[in-house]
């Protein structure tokens, strides 16, 4: 049974961060901070919450995954990866975008399903492009980090199997 259960990701700068990190605490998922101290905030580097460990290599990701596994935990692991600073949408600069998006979506009556596109249209109108531009990058930064960290899980395994055979 392969239990690879890593996952690259940061909160969503529109949800509660503090309600998201309480309840993956509740649930048993360690927050592995890549590189930094504090939650990311989707376009900001930052949330100012703290993550369970901060970690700089991929490598530590695989020894992490596989102590999870040989204790027989089946909870994820959430690898915290901030959107690099060079195209990092400052936190006060999101915050007050997504303030004013969340306003005109309640001036407009926007419910439901249209709010998410309403908003993250808003916010990259309200910062010129800006939130835009982190989103693509951290997309990428994200998608580079999960290849390597995949790599090293699998690379620790078949290092594993050769030891023990």
């Amino acid at each position: 049974v392969h239990r690879v259960q890593v996952h690259v990701r940061i909160t969503k700068a529109l949800l509660d961060q503090e309600a998201t990190r309480e309840r993956l605490e509740t649930l048993g998922v360690p927050l592995l901070g890549f590189g930094t101290d504090r939650m990311p905030a989707f376009y900001s580097r930052e949330s100012g919450l703290p993550v369970d460990q901060r970690i700089e290599t991929v490598e530590e990701v695989a020894r992490i995954a596989a102590a999870r596994d040989a204790l027989g935990l089946t909870s994820a692991i959430l690898v915290c990866v901030p959107v690099p600073a060079a195209d990092e949408l400052p936190r006060k600069d999101a915050e007050q975008a997504i303030a004013a998006a969340l306003r005109l979506a309640e001036e407009q009556g926007i419910r439901g399903e249209a709010v998410t596109p309403f908003l993250l249209a808003r916010i990259k109108e309200l910062s010129d492009g800006r939130s835009l531009r982190a989103n693509h990058s951290l997309l990428l930064n994200n998608a580079r980090v999960a290849a390597r960290v995949a790599r090293a899980v699998v690379q620790m395994k078949q290092a594993s199997r050769r030891i023990t055979v």
